[in-house]
């Protein structure tokens, strides 16, 4: 898959971040995480990011990236495409998209760039470097020390053919708005920020239509329902989804710093899809805390 062909796939449909699997010990389990996508990969997906944020990057040993992009590529051969996170220093970041595009990976999410602060020219040096080191499509991730100004992208747009893509994960809504209007279709745009569903129908209205589901992981017919109303403006959809299910779970997601990606394995291992735990520093929800969102998920009904 060429970027531009890359670029089409993403612009329409539903994305979503696969958990990665663990033991007890914390070791990689790829039986569990190939039978998990093969799970998913059926409902409808446009295109799963493996090894990104919501599958631990940031806890990834390289030998064990290399592990994850494998059985998701070999997995979801035919099915779905797979674009690998890589993240870290910039030469980490191009040594993960080297090895992902080896792997036959179709397209990196490139996350934002480890610990330090840094300025715009910084940033545009970073994303450039790894975009000219693999021939594939490349997707930004806008977020927490990476948030790129809409003079910084049209530079990186000259700059790199391959640069297909800005996944917006802070929010704002005026920098957005000039993202979208200075850079028109020369990227696609994709809502990138935690449970992307409350999101959704705002940012549909500045023109990004697309975004990742974290919840794809373990309600996957919801999500796409959910997905689907959003396209066709059923509002009624749409708000029973939010006040019935969303927003009890924003509530039980937000208790805790890392439960972001906590909540998402505990609903896996409710669906009988059991990820394991996080890896340290993030931390795993209370027996307590797994109830609850069972009652959640169970007034959802089958999946």
């Amino acid at each position: 898959m060429n970027p531009q062909e890359l670029k089409s796939t993403l612009s329409s449909g539903l994305l979503s971040f696969p958990v990665t699997d663990f033991d007890a010990q914390g070791n990689f389990r790829a039986d569990t995480y190939a039978r998990r996508l093969d799970w998913l990969a059926p409902y409808g997906a446009s295109a799963l990011f493996a090894a990104g944020g919501t599958g631990e990057i940031f806890s990834l040993e390289p030998k064990e990236f290399s592990e994850i992009i494998k059985v998701a590529v070999d997995t979801c051969r035919g099915q779905v495409p797979i674009l690998a996170g890589a993240g870290g220093s910039t030469r980490q970041a191009i040594a993960y998209a080297q090895e992902a595009e080896r792997l036959g990976a179709a397209g990196i999410l490139l996350m934002p760039h480890y610990l330090t602060e840094t300025c715009q020219e910084g940033l545009i040096a970073h994303i450039e470097q790894v975009c000219r080191s693999v021939d594939s499509g490349v997707v930004v991730y806008n977020r927490n020390v990476c948030r790129l100004t809409a003079d910084s992208l049209e530079i990186l747009a000259e700059r790199c053919p391959n640069l297909i893509g800005f996944k917006d994960g802070v929010g704002e809504i005026e920098p957005m708005v000039q993202i979208r209007r200075r850079l028109g279709d020369r990227l696609t745009y994709l809502g990138g920020l935690p449970t992307a569903e409350v999101y959704a129908a705002a940012y549909k209205a500045l023109g990004v239509p697309v975004y990742s589901s974290a919840v794809f992981n373990f309600i996957p017919r919801t999500a796409i329902e959910f997905y689907n109303a959003i396209a066709r403006d059923d509002h009624e959809t749409v708000g029973r989804l939010i006040d019935d299910f969303f927003l009890p779970y924003l509530e039980l997601r937000n208790r805790r710093g890392g439960y972001a990606v906590s909540i998402v394995k505990a609903g896996a291992r409710l669906a009988g899809y059991d990820a394991g735990p996080v890896r340290a520093p993030l931390v795993d929800l209370t027996e307590a805390e797994v109830e609850e969102l069972d009652v959640l998920i169970k007034k959802l009904g089958p999946q």
